[in-house]
């Protein structure tokens, strides 16, 4: 009886350790080499007086590089700002265990590209790349993240990483505060 107890007590335990099964939106390899990035996660969203923004991550590993894929979508009205990433953006994460991390912007200019839709309604997208630094994984994948800074060409702006919400976007649940310790993995 003892064996049956404790062979099922084994059996949850790997069950609730066991790491999330990575999903690929691109996994490819051919003659240039091989490319595979997870699907897009929502880390943000913010919706106020008509106004809505929200940042999506995604892991990409590259010949062995890997890097953070990070998509900013705007949504106003109004007049919207530009802000760019260039060879200077800097994507900061500071974890709960108090350290911070620092991913560097590869060197490519982007502001992004604005599109009307037929509601009215202008709609920015960017997309930036950062790097990772050496060493970072593993403060990652035990510490979720708490607040995340991005700095543009010409602007700084701070967010606030919560632990789980809502999104009114799709109804799903976000869980962005453990999205590297969930996922980082998958590029390792």
């Amino acid at each position: 009886m003892k064996q049956v107890i404790t062979a099922i007590l084994l059996f949850l335990s790997f069950n609730i350790f066991a790491q999330k099964t990575c999903e690929y939106s691109v996994n490819v390899t051919d003659s240039l080499g091989t490319y595979k990035s997870t699907k897009e996660y929502m880390i943000s969203e913010k919706n106020f007086a008509g106004n809505s923004s929200y940042i999506f991550y995604s892991l990409a590993l590259t010949d062995g590089l890997p890097t953070l894929n990070v998509q900013l979508i705007q949504k106003s009205k109004d007049f919207m700002k530009a802000n760019c990433f260039d060879k200077n953006s800097k994507l900061f994460l500071q974890l709960n265990n108090g350290k911070i991390i620092t991913l560097l912007h590869i060197d490519q200019e982007n502001c992004g590209t604005m599109i009307r839709d037929d509601k009215g309604y202008d709609n920015r997208v960017i997309s930036g790349q950062f790097m990772f630094m050496k060493d970072s994984f593993e403060e990652l994948k035990n510490s979720p993240v708490s607040m995340m800074r991005i700095k543009y060409l010409t602007d700084t702006e701070d967010y606030i990483i919560r632990k789980e919400f809502k999104s009114e976007l799709n109804n799903e649940v976000y869980q962005p505060e453990t999205y590297f310790i969930n996922n980082i993995h998958c590029i390792e």
